[in-house]
């Protein structure tokens, strides 16, 4: 288990990061809030060493990924109960982002409208800035695939928001 400075300093550092991949996952809040709690829970509990803070970075990102991942699989997301409270809640929001006509709306519909790959490296790419063979360390993939995968991302979003 790791000191609590150390988890301070790690979500003070990446928090904003890890907000950001969660929320790209859900546009609902709470569920994002799971997604980034549960990532730093396993930060808390990994007794590994990192080599630097970009090292910490990617980790975060990566495991932020992943937990996301996991929960939109689970079982409850797949059999959702709709009563007239829920609709009712749902239909009235006071988050910007999630109302009919927000640009930051559209921009996250479309980046969520996207699969993974795609998602994720195009995510990485323009708002995280890291270059292709950056995000094909960070992913395990060939870097030639992750310059395919942001190409085919960015045509996407385009056509998505044109």
């Amino acid at each position: 288990m790791r000191d609590r400075t150390d988890i301070e300093r790690a979500i003070e550092a990446h928090g904003d990061t890890v907000w950001r991949v969660c929320v790209l996952y859900f546009r609902q809040g709470p569920d994002a809030q799971d997604a980034f709690q549960e990532t730093i829970i396993k930060y808390a509990s990994y007794d590994g060493a990192f080599n630097d803070t970009e090292h910490c970075k990617a980790w975060l990102i990566r495991v932020a990924t992943n937990v996301c991942k996991d929960m939109l699989k689970a079982a409850h997301r797949t059999r959702a109960v709709l009563d007239d409270g829920t609709i009712a809640q749902a239909a009235v929001s006071c988050d910007e982002s999630s109302q009919p006509g927000s640009a930051s709306g559209e921009v996250l519909d479309a980046m969520l409208s996207l699969t993974d790959p795609p998602r994720t490296p195009v995510y990485l790419s323009l708002y995280e800035g890291y270059s292709a063979p950056e995000i094909a360390d960070l992913l395990d993939a060939p870097v030639n695939t992750v310059y395919s995968w942001i190409s085919r991302g960015k045509k996407l979003l385009k056509e998505a928001l044109a």
